[in-house]
């Protein structure tokens, strides 16, 4: 049930800075600071950037965007997203999760979790260069290659939007409750 591809959301265990500090009220908090904020700015980029990258693989398979835009952006974006992806967790694995884990024992295992979601998440990112590659180079609007691209394209999202969310849940309630020393 850990499993990243497997769950629906996090145990209880590790929800219990949650329980104090619910999504609801993370705005109005006085520690709703620009880490915060920036945080989960990085976080709604990727999911634009996947949303973006669906919308105009779907316009290509209906014809409604040309071939040559379709690769011209999803080149573009497809790179950006996962250079970002990938300087975004390396800053997660090697600075923020470890000075996390040490504000809170109760939760100290979710940042195994969510280490674990990135090496998993690694795997759907060479699978997304594959077939964005792929797609890159068909020779038509119906192509197999650029359907294949947007079936992983929601495999991807799905997987992403998961581990987002549930770092969201995480991350922030620590912050909230602990205040952000140490991660700057």
């Amino acid at each position: 049930m850990l499993n990243l591809d497997l769950r629906t959301g996090l145990p209880d265990a590790l929800t219990v800075l949650l329980k104090e500090y619910p999504r609801a009220g993370w705005e109005a908090h006085p520690g709703f600071d620009g880490l915060i904020r920036f945080w989960l700015d990085r976080h709604m980029m990727f999911r634009r950037i996947l949303e973006r990258l669906t919308l105009q693989t779907q316009e290509t398979l209906d014809k409604r965007m040309d071939l040559g835009q379709f690769r011209q952006q999803t080149g573009r974006l497809g790179s950006a997203f996962v250079q970002e992806l990938h300087g975004h967790h390396s800053i997660e694995d090697a600075h923020y999760f470890p000075v996390l884990s040490q504000k809170d024992a109760r939760i100290s295992q979710a940042f195994e979790l969510l280490d674990h979601d990135h090496h998993a998440l690694d795997g759907h990112l060479n699978n997304f260069v594959e077939t964005a590659n792929a797609a890159l180079r068909a020779d038509g609007h119906k192509d197999s290659a650029i359907g294949a691209f947007h079936e992983n394209l929601a495999d991807l999202n799905a997987m992403l939007d998961r581990h987002l969310i549930d770092e969201e849940e995480i991350i922030v309630p620590v912050i909230l409750k602990y205040g952000a020393a140490g991660l700057s």
